[in-house]
């Protein structure tokens, strides 16, 4: 009687946690439709169907207008410029984090990856107190020299939207490229050199192609990042340059004309879904290299001169493209008209025009804070939930 008793309690609970289950692998899918799904098809009824009919008016005036297809050139051809700027640069980087073993690598590394989180106002300001028209640099070469106006004009320019980008994708080029690098064994570009093969051949010839998968996985990922980009071109750029994304909000907000912001909406997923599928590609194939080592063993210490230049060199190199506009931000911050001073501190407290829309910086960090937990919890429960069921999928098929 008891086993009877026992073995009908156990199937209920074995029911109620099948069902359970079943509800909990629906979330995600909820989640999507709500919030991928259902915006998605909004954006396509928007773009073909704004009166409720078909309508193409709005893709033929993408197509007939001029103007949209120079956006389209130019965020591909400076996603593209960044692209190669930000690799070339990395290289060097990643060649000293692959081969070196030195104080304080760990802790550079990690602090490198600080710009890539920064939110795009900081970055924006950041650049304007060291390259802007009454920027740090500005202000010492006036002072130095005795000038009327500022030397460097780099404000509403290509090349302050360029430095932005670099300034931010550096260290992902940086983390991908010395992480593949770092476990390549140079046995064949050691070969190469006692065959006769100058250090420049041997890289170009030996090392670079051991090394495409990771470089083409970090160029695609930083092109992503460039090619949409948003807040560096609207902010950096001004009114002559405008990206995709910046386009899509100048008709959004600007003109209101809904149908073309939607098109131009699709356009965007649609070459972001392409670069994201050539991505994993290139990701798949970093998956699996030859004959891979330790790290330990590849790596060594800064003895000679010239394993001190290279390694100096590099990390100089690294912090004035990645420090020097932090540090100007933060200059500019505590330096007013007559020296150094707290007042600008000061005045985030204070709400001298009697504004609504006045956030005191507590209210502002509790905010975002709150906001961030909050995303992190859901991102992280949603993810879980995936794996699961990816996992329990996958372990299904293996036994059939």
């Amino acid at each position: 009687m008891t086993k009877t008793y026992v073995s009908r309690f156990t199937h209920h609970v074995s029911r109620i946690t099948f069902h359970v289950s079943r509800f909990t692998f629906l979330l995600p899918i909820l989640f999507f439709i709500l919030f991928y799904f259902y915006p998605l098809g909004a954006i396509f009824k928007l773009s073909f169907a704004p009166a409720g009919g078909l309508d193409t008016s709005a893709l033929a005036k993408l197509v007939r207008n001029s103007h949209y297809l120079r956006v389209l050139w130019f965020t591909t051809w400076q996603a593209a410029v960044s692209t190669l700027l930000t690799i070339a640069l990395a290289l060097p980087g990643a060649y000293i984090f692959a081969r070196y073993d030195f104080a304080g690598k760990a802790a550079i590394k990690a602090v490198s990856t600080l710009p890539f989180v920064l939110p795009t106002v900081v970055v924006a300001n950041a650049f304007t107190a060291l390259l802007g028209p009454r920027g740090l640099l500005n202000g010492w070469l006036m002072a130095w020299f005795n000038l009327p106006h500022p030397p460097i004009q780099l404000t509403h320019t290509i090349w302050i939207i360029l430095l932005a980008h670099i300034f931010y994708n550096y260290s992902v080029a940086l983390r991908i490229i010395s992480s593949y690098w770092q476990n390549l064994p140079p046995d064949l570009e050691h070969a190469a050199k006692m065959l006769g093969a100058s250090p420049a051949q041997a890289f170009w010839r030996v090392t670079v192609p051991l090394l495409k998968p990771a470089i083409v996985a970090a160029s695609m990922l930083v092109f992503i990042f460039c090619f949409t980009s948003f807040g560096v071109v609207l902010i950096l750029g001004g009114a002559k340059f405008a990206t995709i994304e910046v386009e899509i909000y100048r008709q959004a907000v600007n003109l209101f004309n809904l149908p073309v912001a939607a098109t131009l909406s699709l356009i965007q997923i649609g070459f972001t879904f392409g670069l994201m599928w050539l991505y994993t590609r290139t990701q798949s194939n970093m998956a699996r290299p030859a004959k891979l080592k330790s790290s330990r063993t590849l790596q060594r210490t800064v003895r000679t001169a010239t394993d001190r230049r290279i390694v100096g060199g590099n990390l100089a190199l690294m912090l004035l493209m990645l420090a020097t506009p932090l540090l100007a931000l933060v200059l500019r911050s505590l330096w007013g008209e007559n020296g150094f001073t707290l007042a600008f501190y000061r005045e985030l407290f204070i709400n001298r025009r009697g504004s609504l829309f006045f956030v005191p910086p507590a209210e502002a960090v509790f905010n975002s804070t709150a906001i961030a937990l909050t995303t992190v919890i859901f991102a992280v429960v949603l993810g879980s939930i995936i794996v699961l069921m990816l996992t329990d999928a996958r372990s299904r098929r293996a036994r059939w």
